[in-house]
Order: C-alpha cells, then sequence, then structure tokens
C-alpha cells in the first residue's frame, strides 16, 4: 500500500467523505495465480512469482487499495501448520489443513507454538523480509499484521462440524482451545509488527464467527476477537467475515474493530445501521456471482445498486463481499472502478 493509499484509508476510517470513493479489494492466492497466468504451486513456492503478481496487480490497478498489500501467505494452511498439521499441496488447488485433533481429549495435547519457528510462519516472515527492499522500492510499504482468527483457527486443527458441536457440548474444552489460539495469534502478530516497524494495521480473517448465534458469539467470540484487537494501538484494524455478518455487526466498536469486510447477502445501509455507522465499510457487490460470473454491465449494474442503498457515503470503501475470488477479469475489475468513480 502507497503512503497515499494509507492517509486517504486513514481519513475515510475518521469519517472523511472523500470522491471518489475509494476502491479496495481484498487479494490473495484464490484470485492472484490465475489472473497472474501462473500455477498455484509456482504462486507459493516461487518467491520471484508470487512477487511479480503482486507487482502485477498493483501496476495495473495504481488507484485500486489491495489489502493487506504483498500478502506473504500460504493460504489456510499459514497457522495450523505451526500447530502442526499436515498440509496437502496441489498445482492449481489451494492447500488444505489436516485436523490435529481428533478426539475432544487431544485439546490438552495442543500447546501455543512459537511463531518465530514454527510452521510455514517463518517462511512467511522471511518472504518479506527478502522483498521489502523491492516492495518499498514501488512507492508501497509493509502496513499490515496479518492471521486468520481464532475461530477459524481451532475449526481447522478440529473441523468445522466438530468445533461448532463441541461449543456446545464441551464449553469448557473449547474455552481452552480458544485461550491457547488466541494467546498464538497476539504473539503472531507482535513478531511481525516487531519485524517490519511501517506496520500500523491489523487484519484478522474469521468466517467461523458467522455461524454462531447471538449467545454463543457472546461466549465464545467476542472475549478473543477483542483480546486479539485490543492488545494493539494500530491505527488500523480490520475483521473479514464473509459469512453471515449480522452477529457480530453491532459488537465490531466494542471489540475494537474500525475497518469490516463482510457478506454480500447484506447491504451497506444494514451494515451501517447495525455498525452505528462506527465502521468504516468494506463492499459490498456479490463477488463470485457478479464480479467473477458477471458481465462488466452487471458488474457496473452491482456497483451502483450498492451504492443506492446508502444515503451517507463515509465510511464506505466500494468492495466485494469478500476476498477477490477466482476468475476476476481485468474488464470486470475496470468496470468496477469506472462505475465507482461516477458515483
Amino acid at each position: 500500500m502507497t503512503h497515499e493509499q494509507w492517509e486517504k484509508l486513514l481519513a475515510v476510517i475518521n469519517g472523511e467523505l472523500i470522491k471518489p470513493l475509494l476502491v479496495g479489494f481484498i487479494i490473495d492466492s484464490p484470485w492472484l495465480p490465475g489472473w497472474a497466468g501462473i500455477s498455484t504451486i509456482d504462486y507459493f513456492s516461487s518467491e520471484q512469482m508470487w512477487f511479480e503478481a503482486n507487482l502485477k496487480a498493483v501496476s495495473q490497478f495504481p488507484d485500486i487499495m489491495f489489502l493487506p498489500g504483498f500478502w506473504a501467505e500460504f493460504g489456510m494452511c499459514t497457522e495450523p501448520s505451526a500447530f502442526g498439521s499436515k498440509c496437502s499441496w496441489l498445482e492449481n488447488e489451494l492447500p488444505y489443513p489436516d485436523k490435529i485433533i481428533t478426539d475432544i481429549s487431544r485439546v490438552d495435547s495442543i500447546h501455543k507454538p512459537n511463531p518465530g519457528t514454527d510452521g510455514l510462519l517463518p517462511f512467511v516472515l522471511n518472504r518479506l523480509k527478502r522483498y521489502q527492499n523491492q516492495i518499498e522500492k514501488t512507492g508501497h510499504a509493509i502496513k499490515f499484521a496479518v492471521s486468520r482468527g481464532p475461530l477459524n483457527i481451532a475449526a481447522f486443527l478440529m473441523g468445522s462440524t466438530e468445533f461448532l458441536t463441541a461449543i456446545r457440548t464441551n464449553p469448557k474444552e473449547m474455552h481452552k482451545l480458544l485461550d491457547t489460539v488466541t494467546d498464538f495469534i497476539i504473539d503472531w502478530l507482535k513478531l511481525q509488527a516487531e519485524t517490519f516497524p511501517s506496520i500500523d494495521g491489523v487484519f484478522i480473517l474469521d468466517d467461523i464467527v458467522g455461524f454462531l448465534g447471538e449467545e454463543d458469539f457472546r461466549e465464545m467470540a467476542l472475549p478473543y476477537l477483542a483480546r486479539i484487537f485490543q492488545s494493539f494501538e494500530t491505527s488500523v484494524k480490520f475483521f473479514h467475515n464473509d459469512a453471515a455478518g449480522l452477529v457480530c455487526a453491532p459488537h465490531l466498536s466494542e471489540i475494537g474493530v474500525n475497518l469490516f469486510n463482510f457478506s454480500y447477502q447484506h447491504t451497506l445501509a444494514e451494515m451501517k445501521k447495525l455498525t452505528n455507522n462506527a465502521v468504516t465499510l468494506l463492499g459490498n457487490i456479490p463477488p463470485r456471482d457478479v464480479l467473477a460470473a458477471g458481465t462488466p454491465e452487471d458488474v457496473r449494474n452491482s456497483v451502483k445498486a450498492a451504492c443506492d442503498s446508502v444515503e451517507d457515503k463515509r465510511r464506505i470503501i466500494l468492495s466485494c463481499g469478500g476476498g477477490m475470488p477466482p476468475g476476476v477479469s481485468t474488464e470486470n475489475i475496470k468496470a468496477f472502478l469506472s462505475a465507482g468513480r461516477g458515483i
């Protein structure tokens, strides 16, 4: 992210109305390799190809804010690998970590990893270290410390169904697991921030939050998310949950979140009301059915409809309801940007 983009992001978060509205997308391994014309396995295994794919995106679309920017990651395997999950890799599919908790009694065997030495985390840091100078030569900087969230990681370690069931059947054990995972996430984010002093944002992704009801959210998600976000004094506290977001939206300010990317199933107006217009919203057109599968005209119409749903356009960054999905074309991105300039 460039200095100018960062200053505009802070201005929008602080409630200033910038025209035209900012356009921003979360981009990572589901979209970048295919768009850049390389295989997924090359994207993960070749530092040079990873850098060139990200550089191509920021160079071709200088007026779009890509978040978190030059994201060094290994898909969903990044954090679970530190706990010992076996990671499976295919040429053009995203990697997937195997669960390691096959019985509830195994929760006691889960110990907090060291993010400086365990799993794929040292490779994430080293990739950014090796390319920091080249990133900065392009006018960009490493601005975010990034991690999957506590429920997301716990669900990978156990299996999603097993984890969600255990929230009700074994809450004591799930609190223990979430305590361990949350402490690990804080360590991991702090290590990133210590390694790169330019970091002034925290970015947490956790879709499992969207599968909880109000009671379970208050007990099993809110305290752990709050502990993470409130452990940092960064200017930007960014949360992504593109599953159902209604349960968490009213609590985001309490948690400490000031930037939220959410499901396209919720309108900007609906989210503004639920967040009391205190949180900047990153959204909100359908990512797969419109941005990826639609025509440029579909994209333009969807952007207009999203903006027409809300009168107060402060604290809005135009995007899709989730990360950039596979298959989004250059033409559709240009159509999105063109539509945003006309708002």
